[in-house]
């Protein structure tokens, strides 16, 4: 016999599209609707149930953005179907290619119980099985009409992303609203063609196993009589079997399937439609494990377990029981998939101490793995941080994404910056949304790095962002996946089950050294400048917070205030999601976040005050107090305070020869020319010019930017190709008062920008104030720093210590990091001779490197330029992103180690702070070695009054450090993140009120204080 493989194929898509799937509900009648529109915000249940609804018919306009409507859907189930399956259809004017993007809904009962949820691919809910006929049928909607943001074409701009300005025109039409037989065994059929159809399509054209089931099927086709599918399905499933029975060989790929349903805790829609996205997942996931008792679902994100727990306690009670039968699976352990480039040292740290203490106080769980499979790249201090949470494993898909290299593993060891290992894969389905498609099923196995050596990889399952988690069907095809010939095997386990078998068949996995770096949305480094400087504050302010409440409660009684800074750090950690921190969420999300973050800063200042109150003494004694939060000594003080002398030394401005200004303190020599620009920055000390011969510092530069595609989140390399320097200065004038300082008014385009540039006496750094009125569009805004230094590689900040990144462009790796990340530092140096950028809330930049001459002139040479990114103006998500005032903090120093980074780094974000009253303040903890830094000092996290700090090697060597309690200690022991005790690490010896430490380079350590009993009941 032939067959023509395509034709078999065509056949098999017209009899399912018109004829087989059709007959999965053979009967119906339609359901009677009304509906009640909700004002303004979403409402609780009881009065979503209690409004008075207005008749709507199938094919009506409903739904203005964001709103919420209350269906109530009614009906009868005919006598005639006693004995049958039958379910509602409930079609709210969904587009199935979009799950996750549109209108939802979740169903409940009369009573306000939930049912499940609703989706573009989930769009059923059970009535009974069997029914006895006759039954009276009410179910009530509870349905958003989230706005389609990302839309065809996809990057639009659009005024819907926001409430304020979406207007209120209908999005939607009703749907099909029906009750209806279910035939479970056509809708079996269903499920065998496609497995099998999809099976086909990849296997080899010569290979039997192609052919054997391109004729089942065809049998299969020719068993089912086109004008009645219901009474022929059995047989034409008969005539699958022995395909569907055969089973796979041993050398098989093996997928760990395991069901997911990735929801952004923030993105394309608010904070608030989340809390619902959330609750109306875990509702369908609960009642898909209570039909299917080999699926397994995982949800990761502790915030959203918490906002279910508080929002809708109904569900979160179904969840707990699904999390004790180990089936509802906490992946994780961090508060939200936040992004890891950003946060700061103790924020990352934080991430993982909120997230698995939810966990562990819920549910008795503790993750040994980190997931984070949509995070734009990795920092390389992650991995320590990772491990002194307690965890060992790390997931995530997003590197794949990558567009110049693929990356050469899926599964790897991952080391950081202090030699620390993290077992890491990526799943090489490369989707964190996979329906198990055979094309999906297929590409994992074929793509997989590690074949021959490995044969495990994951399969995250499932519709995200609300489009419903892991449906019936995906269900049912992994069940037939789960030992077929020709087709990866399909097991559903937990994550923890993967990792423990891909480690232990992996065990000497190749290692992969520093940040994994997303060769793509490199621009969320500054999208967005307001969201991520109330981070950065907020970092800094919940430092000074723990600290002075600390050294309050211990030195004078202070009640310090646990629930308060426990509430305002998982507010900071959920805003570092990664769709919020790095800038690429509708208006909505970024408005919401300006007020939240002002809120934070008004509530954390008010403890700071008050707890420096409580320490300062006599108000009214007529002196003054410095608090000094950094953790090196400014004016002799060190997370103390005290009374300051006035400060030695002066700074001169005179002009310059040619216009412009000479700023002179003894230390430094700067010129401004008649631009405004810096064309001198002399270390007088070292003899060394700063900036490169010929050229000009804080140059303002302008490029044009639109990217391919992905606006808010991309810069494309060629971006480059066009600059416009800002060089025409309305004003260059000196700052009257006692400072060397000169301001430079430029006007460009619609904008204005205004920079003061002082050098304080006193101090080897040149500050640069600069305040942008900024009203361009499709524009990126950059300072350039050309420095007369050779270096072939330069160090950023990041968590607990610094990564270096090449300023050449040797291999196409370095090539595509031309956008990068840094945190209040970037350095770099040759030997003897270094220079230090800061800055108070910028995070992107670039390094490039020229060579100005080849011959023998004096000024021959290399120029290195690093470049700090300021300003963006996407139109999408947010058409208006980043309009308006914004004002940044950044400071030259030359002739700076490393050491000085760091320093100068906290110095522009920790300024001091001055208190009236007249009691000295001595530092609550002391170290004795500049290169150990101190990321945190706290009480601990169990009111138990112990002291907790938390600190770091932060010069990349080894260091020795004493560190002593200002109180009386009586215990201390090394911990981890969560505060106890390592039961691996030698208990440090505690003599004079002072542990000795040595540490690797950028080694983290966290140690636990005991004070007296008296102390510690407090």
């Amino acid at each position: 016999m032939h067959d023509d493989r395509s034709l078999v194929e065509a056949r098999l898509r017209r009899v399912l599209d018109e004829r087989i799937r059709p007959a999965v509900y053979p009967q119906s009648v339609p359901l009677q609707v009304a509906v009640w529109i909700a004002p303004g915000e979403p409402v609780p249940v009881a009065e979503g149930l209690a409004g008075v609804p207005e008749p709507i018919a199938v094919g009506d306009a409903w739904g203005a953005p964001w709103g919420t409507s209350w269906f109530r859907v009614t009906g009868t189930v005919p006598a005639e179907w006693a004995g049958k399956t039958v379910e509602a259809i409930l079609d709210l004017g969904f587009d199935e290619n979009m799950p996750g993007f549109q209108c939802e809904g979740l169903v409940h009962r009369p009573d306000g119980s939930p049912v499940k949820g609703l989706n573009p691919r989930n769009q059923w809910v059970r009535i009974g099985a069997p029914v006895a006929g006759g039954e009276e049928v009410q179910l009530h909607i509870e349905a958003a009409s989230n706005p389609v943001i990302l839309g065809y074409p996809l990057f639009l701009p659009t005024r819907l992303g926001d409430k304020e300005t979406a207007g209120t025109d209908p999005q939607y039409k009703l749907g099909r609203m029906d009750l209806a037989v279910f035939d479970e065994t056509v809708w079996q059929l269903v499920l065998d063609l496609e497995v099998l159809g999809e099976l086909m399509q990849e296997l080899p054209v010569e290979g039997a196993r192609r052919w054997d089931i391109l004729r089942a099927i065809g049998r299969a086709l020719d068993a089912v009589d086109l004008q009645d599918v219901n009474a022929t399905a059995a047989a034409a499933r008969s005539c699958l079997e022995q395909v569907l029975s055969t089973p796979a060989g041993p050398t098989a790929h093996r997928i760990s399937a395991v069901g997911h349903a990735h929801i952004d805790s923030a993105w394309l829609w608010p904070l608030r439609e989340t809390v619902r996205k959330v609750a109306r997942t875990a509702s369908n996931m609960t009642a898909l494990l209570e039909d299917e008792p080999d699926f397994i679902f995982t949800m990761s994100q502790a915030q959203q377990f918490a906002w279910i727990k508080e929002h809708r306690p109904e569900v979160y009670a179904k969840v707990k029981t699904a999390v004790a039968e180990g089936r509802f699976v906490p992946a994780g352990g961090m508060w939200v998939e936040s992004d890891t480039n950003m946060p700061g040292s103790e924020a990352m740290a934080r991430q993982f101490v909120h997230g698995k203490r939810f966990f562990l106080d819920e549910f008795g769980i503790e993750n040994d793995e980190a997931w984070l499979p949509d995070t734009f790249g990795f920092a390389a201090g992650l991995p320590q941080i990772i491990r002194a949470a307690g965890a060992k494993w790390l997931l995530t898909q997003k590197i794949s994404w990558s567009r110049t290299n693929k990356f050469p593993h899926h599964t790897f060891q991952w080391e950081g910056i202090d030699g620390t290992r993290i077992f890491t894969h990526f799943p090489p389905v490369d989707t964190y949304n996979c329906s198990m498609k055979g094309s999906e099923i297929a590409h994992a196995a074929r793509n997989f790095k590690d074949k021959g050596v490995a044969k495990h990889s994951l399969a995250p399952t499932g519709w995200g962002d609300g489009g419903g988690g892991t449906t019936r069907e995906m269900v049912a095809k992994a069940a037939r996946l789960r030992d077929l010939e020709g087709s990866a095997t399909v097991r559903w386990e937990t994550p923890a089950d993967f990792f423990t078998k891909a480690e232990a068949e992996y065990p000497n996995a190749p290692v992969w050294v520093g940040e994994l770096y997303l060769e793509l949305h490199r621009a969320t480094l500054t999208s967005q400048a307001k969201t991520k400087q109330g981070n950065r504050r907020s970092e800094h302010l919940l430092r000074e917070a723990e600290l002075w409440a600390a050294t309050a409660a211990v030195r004078t009684g202070f009640p310090y205030p646990y629930e308060q800074l426990d509430r305002v750090w998982k507010t900071v950690l959920l805003h570092q999601f990664h769709d919020i921190l790095p800038g690429s969420s509708i208006a909505w999300v970024h408005r919401e976040a300006a007020k939240t973050y002002a809120a934070v800063a008004e509530e954390l200042t008010g403890i700071i005050d008050a707890a420096q109150r409580a320490l300062a003494g006599d108000a009214s004694a007529g002196t003054e107090l410095v608090f000094n939060a950094a953790p090196h000594e400014r004016h002799g003080v060190a997370g103390g305070g005290a009374a300051v002398a006035t400060a030695g030394g002066s700074a001169q401005l005179s002009p310059r020869e040619g216009g412009g200004f000479v700023l002179d303190n003894g230390l430094l020599q700067v010129e401004i020319d008649e631009r405004g620009l810096v064309v001198s920055a002399y270390d007088i000390g070292a003899e060394r010019e700063t900036v490169a011969p010929g050229l000009a510092a804080n140059l303002l530069q302008i490029h044009p930017d639109f990217p391919i595609m992905w606006d808010a989140w991309d810069v494309d390399e060629f971006y480059r190709n066009t600059v416009t320097d800002l060089t025409d200065a309305d004003e260059v004038a000196p700052v009257a008062g006692d400072t060397a300082a000169v301001r430079v008014v430029r006007s460009f385009g619609d904008s204005k920008v205004t920079q003061v540039l002082t050098l304080a006496a006193g101090a080897k750094r040149l500050d640069i104030d600069t305040e942008v009125d900024w009203h361009e569009t499709e524009k990126f805004l950059k300072a350039s720093f050309p420095l007369d230094i050779h270096a072939e590689r330069y160090a950023s900040e990041t968590q607990f210590g610094h990564f270096h990144r090449a300023t050449h462009t040797n291999t196409s790796w370095e090539a595509a990091k031309f956008e990068a990340c840094n945190h209040r530092f970037v350095h770099m140096e040759e030997p003897g001779w270094g220079v230090a950028l800061v800055n108070d809330s910028t995070y992107g930049h670039d390094v490039t490197r020229t060579v100005r001459d080849s011959g023998p002139r004096s000024d021959s040479g290399t120029t290195t330029t690093l470049r700090v990114s300021l300003l963006r103006a996407p139109r999408f998500p947010d058409p208006e992103t980043d309009q308006g005032v914004h004002r940044f903090r950044h400071a030259l120093v030359p002739g700076a180690v490393i050491g000085d980074a760091v320093r100068e780094g906290f110095r522009i974000n920790l300024p001091e702070r001055r208190v009236s009253g007249d009691a000295a303040v001595a530092p609550l903890v002391t170290v004795d070695n500049e290169a150990v830094v101190v990321s945190a000092v706290k009480l601990a996290d169990d009111a138990s009054g112990d002291v907790v700090v938390r600190l770091y090697e932060s010069g990349g060597g080894r260091a020795r450090a004493r560190v002593t309690a200002g109180f009386e200690a009586v215990e201390a022991d090394v911990t981890d993140l969560l505060e106890r005790p390592l039961a691996h690490a030698p208990k440090p010896e505690l003599a004079d009120g002072a542990v000795r430490l040595t540490l690797r380079p950028f080694e983290l350590v966290t140690l636990r204080i005991q004070g007296p009993a008296g102390a510690r009941s407090r």
